[in-house]
């Protein structure tokens, strides 16, 4: 036994690794053609793509390791059965719940190993790449001069050049805005010719440029408006540089995203629900006795106890006010108690409204966090569940490989993602309570594994033609 448990493993081990850095890879691939445009054209360094790749992968392994779990038991109990060794086992007296238990073991430690990676791996990762991610996506385009454009990438300086040499060293027919005083095009330089060279301590550009003129408007005369003085100086020669250190990449510490859920683990998790919680409640006492204090403020107006000072004048006892406690009050003060009422309820209304949203917002951020604490456990849990779907299925279609197996994979995962994506939207947005939002993608696959399981362990012909043949038969001269 010891022998053929090897073998198992071996067999399944090797697909499993293989698997997982092909999900891992896929899922890269997509995360780089989403942001393509924010990282194509601004001079990144192999450093800074090759840190942004590696969290990148890191924050892929949770939802890639359920995936290669699916393929690699699918494929290896596929190849068993297809070049009949499970038919061999079975035949001296080992069954397939037998044949299972040490892939199985293995699927345990995995879903532990997912676990303790989600909870203490998988926040730090997440933390690294959203703020290299943020900070690259802020980073300027990189120091390139098109031919025959405006280039606005140096602040405070536009830049045209009329052609391009091959070496794109040399440009020709140069012309330069100076707009750093803020008074507009009254600076100008125009060049036959430039060449580009980098500074040695490589954070200015220095231009050489030949045969040219600049150009200055004298603005300080009073009368420049009608008389339009300006300077002009012929040159041959002429170095101007230009700072471009706001090119470089500055990578910021991510303090501003520590405090997110998906960057925190389960004990932090659980600090910041119940301080939520206790927030949300604390905010919704206050606004309650806030309330009733504004009521009775309102209620206690001077206006009310007028009732006793003023006298009632027979030329306001025909009006539209038809409230007895206002009876004593002239139409000129009632139109003013209405208005001012009118307003008072209005500014409740807008009041109410707005606290109304603050309060959903805190139970949409509290309902967040949880969702995070429970996928800690779900994304642990589906490694197990998804085990018990690949190994009993490549045991019943008998076919290994990357054809048949890849294909039924591929359907499974992407029904467990889309019912998971799904569910946790609706349990967010307040429709569905948490815990069945996240977990409701396991419930559905558990008892599809618990019965492909037993179809396998008591050798069912699930997917055999013939078998369904004599079934339809039989259904069929029944309901004759």
């Amino acid at each position: 036994m010891k022998k053929l448990y090897k073998y198992i493993l071996s067999s399944f081990i090797g697909t499993f690794i293989f698997t997982f850095f092909i999900a891992v890879f896929i899922l890269l691939m997509q995360f780089l053609w989403t942001y393509l445009d924010d990282l194509v054209g601004k001079g990144l360094g192999l450093d800074v793509l090759g840190k942004l790749m590696f969290y990148t992968a890191i924050t892929f392994v949770p939802m890639a390791m359920p995936l290669a779990i699916l393929l690699s038991s699918l494929m290896c109990f596929g190849n068993l059965g297809e070049f009949y060794e499970l038919v061999a086992m079975k035949a001296s007296g080992i069954s397939v719940w037998r044949v299972m238990r040490p892939l199985l073991i293995f699927a345990i430690i995995m879903s532990f190993t997912a676990f303790i990676f989600s909870n203490n791996v998988l926040p730090v990762a997440t933390l690294k790449s959203k703020t290299l991610l943020r900070d690259v996506r802020k980073q300027k385009m990189s120091f390139d001069i098109p031919e025959g454009m405006f280039y606005k990438g140096i602040d405070g300086y536009t830049i045209r050049a009329g052609k391009k040499s091959a070496d794109g060293i040399t440009l020709y027919d140069m012309l330069i805005y100076d707009h750093t005083a803020y008074k507009g095009n009254i600076k100008v330089t125009i060049a036959d010719s430039a060449t580009i060279a980098l500074a040695p301590n490589q954070k200015e550009v220095v231009f050489t440029l030949y045969s040219g003129h600049n150009y200055n408007e004298v603005i300080d005369d009073k009368e420049y408006r009608t008389k339009r003085p300006f300077e002009t100086m012929k040159f041959d020669k002429q170095y101007v540089s230009f700072d471009i250190s706001d090119f470089d990449l500055t990578q910021s510490d991510g303090s501003a995203l520590k405090g997110h859920q998906s960057m925190l683990n389960i004990s932090q998790l659980n600090t910041a629900i119940d301080s939520l919680e206790n927030n949300a409640e604390e905010r919704h006492l206050s606004y309650k006795n806030s309330f009733k204090n504004r009521l009775q403020h309102l209620s206690s107006k001077d206006v009310v106890n007028k009732n006793s000072q003023s006298k009632k004048s027979e030329a306001d006892t025909i009006t539209v006010f038809k409230w007895p406690f206002m009876d004593n009050f002239s139409k000129k003060e009632k139109t003013s108690i209405v208005n001012m009422a009118t307003t008072a309820v209005k500014n409740q209304i807008d009041n109410i409204e707005l606290n109304i949203k603050d309060f959903e917002r805190q139970e949409t951020n509290i309902r967040k966090h949880q969702q995070v604490l429970h996928e800690k456990f779900s994304l642990s849990i589906a490694c197990l569940l998804f085990f018990f779907i690949g190994a009993p299925l490549g045991a019943i279609i008998r076919k290994g490989g990357l054809g048949l197996p890849i294909v039924i994979s591929v359907v499974f995962f992407v029904i467990y993602y889309i019912i998971t994506i799904t569910s946790q939207r609706v349990a967010i947005a307040g429709d569905m309570p948490i815990f069945l939002g996240v977990w409701l993608s396991s419930i559905i696959i558990l008892p599809i594994g618990i019965f492909l399981t037993i179809k396998a362990t008591t050798d069912s012909a699930l997917l055999d033609g013939e078998s369904w043949k004599k079934t339809l038969r039989k259904i069929f001269r029944r309901n004759k």
